[in-house]
């Protein structure tokens, strides 16, 4: 299995990005697909996670600003994240299973 992450960057406070996790040789399992990030001297914390059906749990610190979604159909999860703030800067990493992707930087400038 491999994963993907794309779509960081630097955005100043307020600002949006769209994060997106390409997986691949799943072999058609239908596990849940999990973002996680983990901030200069933190530890690495769960974001956001979408069920094979789409259903969706947040951490409470992102709720109503970040939305979670995935496209089966092409193996890809997104991460729609508005209202940003410095302390989601972050490497953001997508998870499936005890599969991780490579992380992408989010810069959020104050």
């Amino acid at each position: 299995v491999q994963l993907q992450a794309s779509g960081g960057g630097l955005v100043q406070t307020g600002g949006s990005l769209r994060l997106s996790c390409a997986v691949s040789g799943t072999g058609g399992s239908r596990l849940d697909m999990r973002w996680y990030r983990q901030g200069p001297g933190n530890q690495r914390e769960l974001v956001a996670s979408v069920t094979f059906g789409g259903s969706t749990d947040y951490a409470d610190s992102v709720k109503g600003r970040f939305t979670v979604s995935r496209d089966n159909a092409n193996n890809t999860m997104y991460l729609q994240m508005n209202s940003l703030k410095p302390e989601d800067t972050a490497r953001y990493y997508c998870n499936y299973y005890v599969y991780w992707g490579q992380g992408t930087l989010v810069t959020v400038s104050s």
